[in-house]
């Protein structure tokens, strides 16, 4: 987020909200199955000719929907909802072996991961050499947004190509975590301050200011960090970054009354000293592990927004600079506590959510060298001369967009968003459970002599 200070004699202020533009999605899908399945409009968002990131319409949505209902009755597989579920990484890795020797696009089952819907333990199979993923999973359906969720829950369920992504880049994560953010340029910020400068106040046509602040700042920059900025889960950081926006805004509804926009929280004849930046990162509360270190159990994982207060300078936005404003800090708590809420309206936010967990999951597996003990060769997943992920378009430009409310004789500007985490922290973070042992060894017990597909009850 980045705020501009205007004049306090001038008693205007004003909102910038910076939306994200991105280029066309490549259609290269390979073992991923080409468009049926293919992310193009996470979160219901679209690019339209110019190359600018907009929600689809209503026509456009249904479109979708009907094309993913297609693709999911033409792969033949739709699960079943299960309070938990058992997927096998070594059959995973197995499957995928087989798709790229033969050319042909991954089962469903696959690229769903059986329908998991979270990870909440992994086990260690030494004997069998498996490591193995279990969580709850539920049958697959579209809603009306276009989105893969489950026919229960309607939470989205976790992708192979996410996990595949955090595999392969979770070393280098260690250094900066994975992030997505949304930066002007120091050139745009010297052109904005001399536009506010010459304008002097609002006028009589608010719009006409606007439309000069837009011109003035110019194009943002996005950058993704720890991932592939080609990747999906690139994508599902800055479309979840993108809705953040929009309902802190008032741009579009929450769907919840305990979850208004930033805006409608500032009360008449009030004004913001600064502007705040929103981001969301994750918290965990230790994983749990056996004696052996065999055995994890993931749990309490906690969506957190927070905020700061930037200032403009000649060489950019100073984060923190100031005071945080306390309406943002409102704004922020009734974010954090209605996530759960509006993860289960707004799908993104859960797809976001997932994608964190296969990150930490990533990490332990990594970090412990699970795959090492059990013997469980990923190579089919870790090596990208094997499976070919899709290339999706960089999202790197970014037009700035300009509105505003008036409460009382003040006009009031504001900016946010932002992702960031460090997936190596929560990893890293456990606590000892001699319990996790007996459920290790019950869940083995109860698995078959043969595993086909990749999961199994």
């Amino acid at each position: 987020m980045s705020a501009i200070r205007v004049p306090a004699a001038r008693r205007a202020a004003c909102l910038v909200l910076f939306m994200v533009a991105l280029l066309p999605t490549s259609v290269c899908f390979g073992q991923f199955g080409g468009g049926g399945f293919g992310n193009q409009a996470v979160g219901g968002i679209s690019v339209d000719a110019d190359g600018i990131v907009r929600s689809l319409d209503p026509k456009a949505l249904e479109a979708l929907a009907a094309e993913r209902n297609r693709a999911l009755t033409d792969a033949g597989w739709s699960g079943a909802a299960a309070a938990s579920r058992t997927v096998s990484l070594k059959a995973v890795a197995a499957a995928v072996k087989e798709s790229v020797a033969k050319g042909t696009p991954l089962p469903v089952e696959v690229q769903f991961l059986g329908g998991l819907q979270r990870i909440e333990r992994v086990f260690v199979d030494p004997v069998g050499h498996d490591v193995l993923l279990c969580g709850p999973s539920d049958a697959l359906v579209v809603d009306r947004s276009g989105a893969i969720v489950g026919a229960t829950s309607g939470r989205p369920p976790l992708h192979l190509e996410d996990l595949v992504v955090c595999l392969r880049s979770i070393e280098a994560a260690r250094a900066g975590g994975m992030t997505c953010s949304i930066d002007p340029t120091p050139e745009g910020i010297a052109k904005l301050q001399a536009t506010l400068r010459r304008q002097g106040t609002m006028g009589s046509d608010p719009q006409a200011t606007f439309t000069a602040m837009e011109q003035a700042l110019g194009p943002q920059r996005v950058s993704v960090g720890g991932v592939p900025t080609d990747s999906r889960f690139a994508r599902v950081l800055v479309a979840a970054d993108y809705r953040m926006k929009r309902i802190g805004m008032g741009l579009e509804e929450s769907g919840l009354k305990e979850l208004p926009s930033y805006l409608a929280m500032i009360p008449a004849g009030g004004r913001a000293a600064t502007l705040p930046r929103f981001w969301l990162e994750p918290d965990y509360d230790p994983i749990a592990r056996d004696p052996d270190e065999l055995a994890w159990s993931i749990g309490g994982r906690r969506m957190t927004c927070l905020t700061e207060s930037d200032v403009a300078s000649k060489d950019g936005m100073k984060r923190g600079a100031v005071p945080t404003d306390a309406i943002a800090k409102k704004w922020c708590a009734a974010m954090t506590t209605c996530y759960d809420e509006l993860a289960a309206k707004q799908p993104v936010f859960a797809e976001l959510a997932n994608c964190i967990d296969l990150a930490v999951v990533a990490a332990l597996i990594k970090g412990r060298q699970l795959d090492a003990k059990a013997g469980c060769d990923l190579a089919p997943l870790t090596d990208p001369a094997g499976l070919k992920l899709p290339s999706y378009d960089v999202p790197a430009s970014v037009p700035t967009v300009a509105t505003g409310l008036k409460k009382g004789a003040t006009w009031i500007l504001s900016a946010s968003g932002g992702v960031k985490f460090q997936p190596w922290q929560f990893a890293t973070t456990t606590a000892e459970s001699a319990d996790l042992a007996a459920t290790r060894l019950a869940v083995l017990a109860a698995r078959p002599a043969a595993v086909s597909g990749c999961s199994w009850e």
